[in-house]
């Protein structure tokens, strides 16, 4: 009895690995594919018919900026009060736009970075918290508190969670 089922379980798991074999063509065909996504040709060639293509033509779009500025009382803003020391950038005026806080610096450059490209005078500054320090990523730097808060209404679209610091 043991033999017959040994036998059957041995059977059973032959057929089972035969039948799991990986069909070589498709992966082939997918990594095909990917290698000319990444060279931007087509990876299965369309047959060329008699019909002529007309061109597309294409419309660059110009983003709008805007050019006015907040207006309203904004002096019930909330403002953190924090000792900083400067890490990147070129000063600290009193009142700072903080949109975004981190442990380790280079996520703080990796903002920094990306809010230099959209033209911002991005700083990075350093605050102890606990005991830790913390580096706040500060997209514009005021001497008054009105100044900040119309750049933090601004910036709020893209970063809701900005917050005003004002420097110790």
């Amino acid at each position: 009895m043991k033999k017959n089922f040994a036998f059957a379980l041995a059977l059973v798991a032959g057929i089972a690995m035969v039948s799991c074999h990986s069909s070589e063509s498709a992966y082939k065909k997918a990594y095909e594919k990917a290698q000319s996504a990444q060279t931007g040709e087509q990876a299965y060639p369309q047959q060329t018919t008699t019909q002529q293509q007309t061109p597309v033509q294409v419309n660059t779009v110009t983003p709008v900026q805007q050019t006015t500025q907040p207006t309203g009382d904004y002096s019930n803003v909330g403002v953190r009060t924090e000792s900083v020391s400067l890490v990147e950038g070129a000063g600290l005026r009193d009142y700072s736009v903080v949109v975004g806080s981190f442990g380790l610096l280079s996520n703080a450059q990796n903002l920094k970075a990306l809010l230099a490209n959209k033209g911002y005078s991005a700083q990075i500054a350093q605050a102890n918290v606990n005991g830790k320090p913390f580096y706040r990523v500060i997209a514009s730097t005021h001497n008054t508190k009105d100044e900040a808060a119309q750049s933090r209404a601004r910036l709020t679209a893209e970063y809701p969670d900005a917050w005003l610091l004002y420097k110790k």
